[in-house]
């Protein structure tokens, strides 16, 4: 990574997370986030209305050797916030003003798929359901996050 914020400075960064190439340019400023990077997250799918994207176990685990729930919600985050920034478009941004969740069943090993879908698209808010599972399909933990959309500082 560099300090030097052209757009296309984190290409490499979007590419390895998943971001289609058509998205590059809204994120090639800043990037997906170190935390993201962090924390393995790889996109699948992008959309306002849904976005799919995996988190390996491996590396994000509590003292138990389980998913931290921290990382259930860092994934969650991401997703809403994400698709909330689409849907806010151009010259506008998203802001997190609520996320919760509900932790439903643990898991030790393996990949996590996070799925996010729209429930709300209005004009200054957005609110979004992600659902987490393992690789069998079962329900791991159910977050929502409601982000408000700004204009951006001009």
């Amino acid at each position: 990574m560099t300090d030097n914020f052209t757009p296309g400075a984190f290409a490499e960064e979007l590419a390895a997370a998943g971001i289609p190439d058509h998205m590059h340019g809204w994120l090639g400023r800043f990037g997906v986030g170190a935390l993201v990077v962090k924390m393995g997250i790889h996109f699948l799918e992008m959309s306002p209305e849904r976005t799919v994207a995996t988190m390996p176990v491996e590396g994000n685990t509590q003292v138990a050797g389980i998913l931290h729930g921290g990382a259930h919600v860092v994934l969650a985050e991401t997703l809403g916030s994400f698709s909330a920034g689409m849907h806010a478009g151009p010259g506008r941004h998203a802001v997190g003003i609520e996320v919760s969740a509900t932790h439903h069943r643990s898991i030790a090993k393996g990949m996590v798929t996070g799925t996010c879908t729209a429930i709300h698209l209005g004009r200054t808010l957005a609110t979004h359901e992600i659902v987490m599972t393992d690789a069998h399909g079962r329900r791991l933990s159910t977050a929502r996050i409601t982000n408000m959309l700004r204009d951006d500082a001009g």
